[in-house]
């Protein structure tokens, strides 16, 4: 089976404040993005690499793997207005009858076991999808105020998503709507089902100064690898 990774480094990053955009920042010694990639790198197979990235950023990240000397086969795919669209520019590089994973770049702390199991569950079902329950207590804007809701109801989807990738190349033919927040819902709306499964903890997205912190706080801790059960959300 041919794996692929697309991941998603075109943000610019407003809500971090920094003069780089959050992809580029110091995570313990090296770039976040890159940080991600060498996830996918050390798996036990082979993974092709493409990484959507917007044409501003990219002499950036030229320079810096010329400067570290870290070079690998990958394609790079300009990012697009959406996440939607730098998606669907990235899979020309993608070959049918494959697995396909979407990762956000700004999300270095999955564990290299989790990756590799939802690329194993994508061979049996045809979209693979991260999540976990809410802990918080939860309120819902209803017009006259914020009404407390069942949190049971809810969940927060992470990433890697992966995807067989037929199923992939089918769902982004559609036309872009504003309901596609990530490939899911894409894969969703044409018709094909999601198979949810346990996310990770500290699986985070980067987005903010103090996700940052956190970020440099848990990385390379073995608190990222605890020894538990791996099971899916759905019965």
């Amino acid at each position: 089976m041919t794996h692929f990774v697309i991941i998603t480094a075109g943000g610019s990053g407003l809500r971090m404040g920094a003069e780089l955009p959050k992809q580029f920042l110091d995570l313990n010694g090296e770039p976040i993005l890159r940080r991600t990639v060498d996830l996918f790198l050390s798996l036990p197979f082979e993974v092709h690499v493409i990484i959507a990235m917007n044409r501003i950023h990219s002499q950036w990240w030229m320079n810096y793997c010329h400067k570290k000397d870290f070079f690998f086969p990958h394609y790079e795919t300009p990012g697009g207005i959406t996440r939607f669209h730098s998606v669907k520019t990235a899979l020309k590089y993608i070959t049918p009858g494959s697995i396909t994973a979407v990762h956000d770049g700004v999300r270095p702390l999955v564990t290299e076991r989790q990756i590799i199991r939802l690329y194993e569950l994508a061979e049996q079902y045809p979209a693979v999808i991260p999540a976990l329950g809410l802990t918080d207590s939860i309120r819902v804007d209803e017009g006259n105020g914020y009404k407390i809701t069942d949190r049971s109801k809810y969940i927060a989807i992470q990433t890697p998503q992966v995807f067989q990738s037929d199923v992939l190349l089918d769902s982004y033919k559609s036309d872009y709507t504003e309901s596609f927040t990530d490939d899911a819902s894409v894969v969703e709306a044409k018709g094909y089902p999601l198979y949810f499964c346990s996310g990770e903890k500290y699986n985070i997205k980067i987005t903010t100064p103090e996700d940052l912190s956190a970020a440099r706080c848990l990385f390379g801790r073995e608190i990222l690898n605890p020894d538990l059960s791996f099971n899916s959300l759905v019965k």
